[in-house]
């Protein structure tokens, strides 16, 4: 299965912009208001879009953040934490020490007490000591039928740490570099799951990232043969988190594309009916997240494929 009906999702306390990942993830900017309202204004959004998911009958495991951990961005668990269809949970190196402590085993426990079965845990978390990162489905984008994962790389997504990621899930890697203009020169993106989606039939993807006519060849190539549709947005629409999209599924096993409002406002028509060709579109606005964040709807949805008893 590419899609699941399943989303695990941490409902921010102490939410803010995050100086630790400011560094690299050049998405977020600072909004001129006090922690504890922009906090409050992260929660209204995080509720609403819940919400959202929840009317279109996708089981949504909300989980509370703690706040004695000062964890800003709990709110984006997909990048500590990933679940798959063998019962296996990958728990993943986090550039940010901050980020470090959004890992918590309370919350597989929960999963578990909810009939969620763990087999085994691959956890790569050790790397931080030697300063490698790959934050999970953040910085992998899995194509999970094909069994193929696709990784731009950056800071937070280190080379053999990817491929030793593909080699213990038998994926095949498809690496490359994307990158973004940031004030008159081109930088790393910090997440692949930014410029890219990968939906059961189609893909969106900035592919004017990938500055490398053989690498960006290469994974236009992997989409084709593979039978996806390749819808193609703009850096521009990127950083309206046009590419920062979760095909999720309903009831009814109808197909939905969770994405943010400002995402959706980016696309032109023409992209509309494409992706709606697909599947259905669902959207809520999540301007403050995205602003402090610098991360939008695909982060903050972890899927759950795990087995049940």
């Amino acid at each position: 299965m590419q899609i699941t009906n399943t989303i695990l999702m941490v409902r921010p306390v102490n939410f803010r912009m995050n100086e630790q990942t400011a560094v690299n993830n050049y998405f977020q900017e600072d909004l001129d208001l006090k922690n504890q309202e922009i906090n409050v204004k992260a929660q209204q959004e995080f509720d609403a879009f819940v919400l959202v998911l929840r009317e279109k009958g996708v089981n949504v495991v909300v989980v509370d953040d703690k706040k004695d951990l000062d964890t800003p961005d709990s709110i984006f668990p997909n990048n500590w934490v990933s679940f798959h269809a063998d019962g296996t949970v990958g728990l993943y190196p986090m550039f940010a020490e901050n980020r470090r402590n959004e890992r918590r085993e309370d919350i597989l426990a929960l999963l578990e007490q909810r009939g969620f079965v763990i087999e085994n845990v691959m956890d790569y978390t050790s790397a931080e000591e030697e300063g490698y990162f790959l934050e999970g489905t953040g910085s992998v984008v899995l194509d999970r039928v094909n069994e193929k994962a696709y990784c731009a790389l950056s800071d937070r997504a280190d080379e053999d740490l990817f491929i030793e990621f593909c080699e213990d899930f038998e994926f095949t890697p498809i690496v490359f570099t994307a990158n973004q203009s940031v004030a008159g020169t081109r930088k790393p993106i910090y997440h692949t799951n930014v410029m890219m989606c990968l939906a059961e039939t189609f893909a969106v993807i900035c592919l004017d990232s990938i500055d490398d006519k053989k690498e960006k060849k290469n994974v236009v190539n992997h989409l084709k043969q593979d039978g996806k549709e390749i819808i193609a947005i703009s850096e521009q629409q990127m950083h309206h988190f046009a590419g920062n999209m979760l095909q999720v599924l309903g009831m009814g096993e109808k197909r939905y594309l969770a994405m943010s409002t400002a995402a959706y406002l980016s696309l032109k028509p023409q992209q509309i009916e494409k992706i709606e060709k697909h599947c259905a579109i669902i959207h809520s606005p999540l301007d403050t997240i995205e602003t402090c964040g610098g991360g939008s709807a695909r982060c903050m949805m972890a899927e759950v494929f795990l087995p049940k008893k």
